[in-house]
């Protein structure tokens, strides 16, 4: 094993992929991390805090962890050397429950549910009881806080939803809820009723044409964009490219633009952020419940854009984001890309460290 500095850590330097194709978990003084679609890679195992780290023989045994704690202690890290611990390997198996848990918490930030790509959605409810029962059983690298071990605030979102679950017929699903109750149990969370159950999104809202019209006004220019995954929260918008549908419109001299974002699942887009921009001209507002906005248009110096400037402007180079401001990096389609072959690759024929809801979701599509 190797040990070499980053972002001022000491990390065992398996490179893994960007964050988007990252699986994730925070343990007790450290992180772990894996490419979701790459099973052959090892965890990457960066120490937050390597003297709290006290599962670390369960992974490399007890001489390598004396090995790693006496070779660490009092060195800081340093990017111009790395730690070499000859002999010091991850034991086989070590982490695969890990790994799963991480991938679960993968699934809940990432999944890409689509109808528009034809990508069955996951249950939020019980892919949580899921993690919240792996988590659980995971005690022994929780010792203390850490993000990825609240299991509370899991369950606490979903207690009526589950509760609704036992009403159901499916056996797989009544057996993991059950388990879930006593987790929830221990945890002071308590299923509530049935009947408070939130609705899931059905109409999926499509960003096209005359969907996002307005009575009276002429349409000038339209497109369509891409919503940025990693600007926006999960389980609100349908994951496929080019679901911003944008649209210029003008009436009495008064510019404006109208976007629709298609949505998917049970989140709500209302207040979440969307700005438009095309060579010096843009405007900014929130979308609505239905996932629309309109907002006025300005120019450079904040002035209202007439409609005639707007007949005259090129609107080839309109881009529309939605969400927090974060820079997209180029290779963003080939990575959305390769989230969907993965996704489908797992709907086609349950792994053996499926999720329930994955095993659901699949025999949905038939």
């Amino acid at each position: 094993m190797r040990l070499v500095a980053d972002s001022g850590l000491w990390s065992t330097g398996q490179p893994v992929a960007n964050p988007q194709l990252s699986a994730v978990l925070e343990v007790s003084g450290a992180v772990l991390a894996w490419t979701v679609d790459d099973p052959s890679t090892a965890a990457q195992i960066t120490f937050t805090d390597p003297a709290r780290a006290d599962w670390l023989w369960r992974v490399i045994g007890e001489r390598g962890h004396s090995a790693l704690a006496a070779a660490v202690d009092g060195h800081a890290p340093d990017a111009t050397r790395s730690i070499e611990l000859t002999g010091v390997e991850e034991l086989p198996g070590s982490v695969d429950r890990l790994r799963r848990l991480a991938l679960g918490h993968w699934l809940r930030r990432w999944w890409p549910a689509s109808q528009l790509d034809g990508i069955a959605a996951l249950d939020g409810a019980l892919l949580d009881a899921e993690i919240a029962v792996l988590t659980a059983a995971a005690q022994d690298f929780f010792t203390d806080d850490s993000f990825d071990s609240d299991v509370a605030s899991l369950l606490r979102p979903h207690a009526a939803a589950l509760s609704a679950h036992l009403q159901g017929g499916d056996p797989r699903v009544i057996e993991l809820v059950r388990k879930c109750a006593e987790v929830a149990d221990d945890v002071g969370v308590a299923f509530g009723e049935a009947d408070r159950v939130p609705l899931h999104r059905d109409d999926y809202a499509l960003a096209a044409g005359p969907e996002v019209a307005s009575h009276g006004w002429r349409a000038i220019a339209t497109g369509a964009d891409s919503v940025n995954w990693g600007a926006v929260p999960p389980g609100i918008f349908d994951a496929a490219d080019n679901t911003v549908g944008w649209r210029i419109e003008a009436a009495d001299g008064i510019t404006k633009a109208v976007v629709r974002v298609a949505l998917s699942g049970a989140g709500l887009a209302s207040g979440i952020a969307v700005r438009l921009r095309s060579d010096g001209l843009g405007g900014e507002g929130a979308l609505d419940a239905d996932g629309a906005a309109a907002f006025p248009l300005v120019d450079t110096d904040n002035r209202p854009v007439t409609e005639s400037a707007a007949w005259d402007h090129d609107w080839r180079s309109t881009a529309v984001a939605v969400g927090v401001e974060v820079k997209q990096s180029v290779e963003a389609a080939q990575t959305r890309e390769r989230i969907r072959d993965f996704a489908r690759a797992r709907l086609r024929g349950p792994a053996g460290d499926a999720f329930l809801v994955e095993v659901l979701a699949a025999e949905s599509d038939y």
